[in-house]
């Protein structure tokens, strides 16, 4: 059922945003870090910006021909993971050059069909990666999916930060919408549990979840934020990393108040992304 309805304009700056600044650390590169390994399995960092590409591509009605089969390779887990290693494949032999171009292309043919889209098409019924819903959380999905593959290319070169709040709080409010999965399906909080998230850095804010019949965000708790069984003090960008089960999440580094086995259970199931 569609229930997410998100404003297009805003949205449409975001990710037009954010494939921006996948643009200019791609572009920033050395050809050295262009060709490493990535802090993906089986990637490297040209690897990711082709991976953007080719979901872009997809969502233009683009295909290629798989030019090998990649189901029995480590990092190859899902349906998901086929498809995008068979546009992965397809840029690798390309230059750098003509891998830039074609980002550039993909990203001024998505942006023209974005802005020509009326509020009503925006909010219409579609599948996404976390389900049926609207186009809008598509978008926001990508929003979020970019921004985490631009901390993997950060985190894979020089490891410097993410730095503009626009689309950071798109992709925050996005994986907001999915802590409550976290808490009440994976790490299988009790009925009643009460969870704070305390999110620091850039785009900081406060996630609060209930557990009821069914795991939900919440304005307040009921007695406050003092009455929550357990808050996780967590970094923006490690909570992105530790939602992605990248190599560098460091679920030491947040802090736990309050019930340290609910918390850490948490933490132990954050990976729920495909």
């Amino acid at each position: 059922m569609a229930t997410t309805i998100l404003p297009l304009d805003e949205v449409t700056a975001g990710l037009i945003a954010q494939w921006a600044a996948i643009a200019d650390v791609a572009g920033g590169l050395t050809d050295e870090q262009w060709s490493a390994a990535s802090v993906l399995q089986g990637w490297t960092n040209a690897d990711i910006v082709a991976h953007i590409i080719g979901t872009e591509n997809m969502l233009d009605g683009r295909d290629v021909e798989a030019t090998r089969t990649v189901s029995a390779l480590d990092h190859v887990r899902n349906p998901i993971g086929e498809l995008n290693e068979k546009w992965v494949d397809h840029y690798r032999p390309k230059s750098r050059a003509e891998v830039l171009a074609a980002l550039e292309e993909i990203v001024g043919i998505r942006t023209a069909a974005l802005q020509a889209m009326t509020q009503e098409q925006f909010e219409a019924p579609s599948m996404t990666p976390a389900g049926a819903d609207t186009y809008g959380r598509f978008m926001r999905i990508r929003i979020f999916d970019c921004w985490v593959h631009e901390i993997d290319l950060r985190d894979g070169t020089d490891g410097s930060a993410v730095t503009d709040p626009v689309p950071a709080s798109w992709a925050l409010d996005e994986i907001g919408a999915s802590l409550p999965f976290v808490v009440g399906k994976r790490a299988d909080a009790p009925k009643g549990s009460k969870v704070l998230f305390d999110i620091t850095g850039l785009s900081a804010r406060t996630v609060r979840i209930f557990v009821g019949d069914r795991a939900s965000v919440v304005e307040e708790f009921e007695g406050g934020d003092a009455s929550a069984d357990v808050r996780l003090r967590i970094d923006a960008a490690n909570l992105a990393r530790c939602a992605g089960g990248r190599r560098d999440a460091d679920p030491g580094a947040v802090e736990i108040d309050g019930d340290e086995a609910l918390g850490n259970a948490i933490l132990n199931r954050m990976n729920y992304v495909i």
